[in-house]
């Protein structure tokens, strides 16, 4: 299993936009990828899942991968996230 955290400093947090970003990009990858905050974890490839969380500015959140190409996606949800996101 891989893992990452980061600190979501986009002004808007988590809104509908970057979590399509985050769920296609996740949908890319064949490993379970699941985005933890506050307690709870869902799947990163369910838009409803991380629009349930309610990820806003200074969030901290954890990213999960476990699969066959776990670094991979670990590195591409990396990338959507210092795209704007956070850090």
């Amino acid at each position: 299993m891989a893992e990452r955290n980061f600190t979501i400093t986009a002004e808007t947090g988590i809104h509908a936009r970057p979590a399509t970003q985050l769920v296609n990009k996740a949908s890319q990858f064949e490993s379970e990828i699941t985005l933890e905050h506050k307690g709870k974890a869902v799947n990163l490839k369910s838009i409803m899942g991380v629009m349930s969380l309610g990820v806003g500015q200074g969030a901290e959140v954890t990213i999960k991968a476990e699969g066959s190409d776990e670094e991979e996606a670990i590195k591409g949800i990396e990338e959507v996230i210092k795209e704007g996101l956070g850090e």
